[in-house]
């Protein structure tokens, strides 16, 4: 799939309405470092530093959901005790997704506590009961389920073995979905999958499918004939497996198999990219995508999050950062043109962001560049500068500038954090470049009027607005060039 594919997924996820139904939990992460043992026994002594929570299990698929712009619908199981009033309280901040948790005081809210020392885990704590719901409660949940499932595109079963998901539980959620039309994901965690018959897709990790087969699923090959046998018994129409660093496998009833490699840079931590990869595809899912597409819309997300310290979440901002990245160090002063400011401003308007432009000459950064770069940042959520051409500088600043060429230049900028693109131009002004880009806010410095900012009436025609940002006093190019020649000529 083409980067543009990828972009045209990404730019319809907030369609999406899903249902979330499974073991929801708490997250706990613990983190201290360790320098000694313990003279009791030959165990780590952890000084504790701080303590964070998340909500985790299905509670996670749901805002892996919210993060990718879906509207999410979360069911669950929790206990009466002060990790469920946590979750709520948590789960109540994400806008876009709506929790219902049923309380049972006959069990604890699932929590696992990690213990990090270091940024290595060393040890985790979990507090459940895992036997099934008893059917008064399970019901309860499924009377729930059905009600929700009316207003969803797509339902995502996610079973971490907690109870909620007991076989028949997960039989009747099954049932409804089909009766009702609505394609339904399972991320499994039973040893067998029977119980998950007349599920549309199956996205087990390497192994869980082990487990369900009996047999190794290291290679391609390997992986492709546990999948058949599944497939085989008509447990559903399409099987995922998630494969850790060699990425995933889609394996359908008929035609090949697909093989995605992982595009994970590092890998901090992999605790919840299971979730994130079902989360995406069934955003994408729902939004009207392929299996073979979304799949690799969940493996660049799972990769995002592994990178990632706890239970994380990927975004469309943080997808589309990594369709774009090439460390900066590594970028080529060729890329710094015109065509490609335009990819990304048409790659960010899909998405639904603001771009402002900015301009100079950039010769030698100093607070008051910055300071106009943050101002535009502020501005808008992505900032493209215009970057004058050594020839252009030389025309306007005279024969002994630029100091440092424009690729240098260019370099430097696109490594700011404020700047998210950077286009060399060669004529004096930036009217045809402001022209082309068509940006939504035109950032100056307040030592101009708007009337006499170039490209004003062309971004004000279109609707957008043109910002001076305040200078900051004592700083120029040419002041801190004198101040140069002055020392060393001392």
């Amino acid at each position: 799939m083409s980067d543009e594919a990828l972009l045209d997924i990404l730019a319809s996820l907030h369609r999406a309405r899903v249902l979330v139904l499974g073991d929801v939990m708490l997250d706990r992460f613990v983190y201290g470092s360790v320098a000694r043992t313990s003279q009791e026994a030959p165990v780590p002594v952890m000084a504790l530093e701080r303590t964070s929570t998340i909500p985790g299990g299905a509670a996670n698929v749901a805002r892996n959901v919210a993060a990718l712009g879906g509207r999410v619908v979360l069911i669950g199981v929790v206990g009466e005790d002060e990790a469920a009033t946590e979750l709520r309280k948590q789960l109540s901040e994400v806008a876009s997704l709506r929790a219902h948790l049923l309380a049972d005081p006959s069990r604890p809210t699932t929590t696992k506590t990690r213990y990090i020392a270091d940024r290595q885990q060393v040890l985790r704590a979990d507090v459940e009961v895992a036997t099934p719901l008893a059917e008064p409660m399970a019901e309860r949940l499924l009377a729930q389920y059905r009600t929700a499932l009316t207003e969803a595109d797509i339902v995502i079963l996610s079973d971490y073995g907690k109870g909620a998901l007991s076989d028949s539980v997960t039989t009747r959620a099954i049932a409804a979905a089909t009766a009702a039309g609505k394609p339904l994901l399972v991320d499994p965690k039973s040893r067998s999958f029977l119980k998950y018959k007349g599920a549309t897709v199956l996205t087990p990790n390497k192994q869980e499918l082990q487990s369900a087969c009996g047999h190794d699923c290291s290679t391609d090959e390997q992986v492709v004939a546990a999948a058949r046998q599944i497939l085989a018994q008509g447990i559903c129409t399409t099987v995922v497996a998630t494969r850790g660093k060699d990425g995933m496998s889609i394996i359908q009833s008929e035609g090949s198999a697909l093989h995605i490699r992982t595009v994970a840079s590092e890998v901090y931590d992999v605790t919840g990219a299971g979730d994130t990869a079902v989360a995406a595809m069934a955003v994408g899912l729902a939004s009207g995508a392929n299996i073979s597409d979304v799949a690799r819309l969940a493996n660049v997300a799972a990769g995002i999050v592994v990178g990632k310290y706890g239970t994380a979440t990927a975004t469309p901002d943080e997808i589309l950062a990594r369709l774009n990245s090439v460390p900066d160090a590594e970028v080529p002063h060729g890329s710094f043109t015109l065509e490609r400011a335009q990819l990304l401003v048409t790659r960010w308007r899909r998405l639904g962001l603001r771009v402002a432009f900015t301009n100079g000459c950039f010769d030698v950064l100093h607070p008051g560049h910055v300071s106009l770069l943050n101002h535009a940042k502020l501005s808008a959520e992505r900032v493209i500068v215009g970057l004058n051409s050594d020839a252009s500088v030389r025309r306007l600043k005279g024969a002994n500038r630029p100091i440092q060429d424009a690729g240098t230049r260019a370099m430097v900028l696109n490594a700011l954090k404020a700047v998210d693109g950077v286009v060399i131009f060669e004529e004096d002004t930036p009217l045809a470049l402001i022209t082309a880009l068509e940006p939504d806010v035109l950032v100056k410095g307040a030592d101009y009027a708007v009337d006499t900012v170039v490209g004003a009436d062309v971004v004000l025609k279109r609707g957008g607005k043109v910002v001076l940002a305040k200078l900051v006093p004592s700083y120029s190019t040419t002041e801190t060039l004198q101040r140069i020649l002055a020392i060393k000529h001392a």
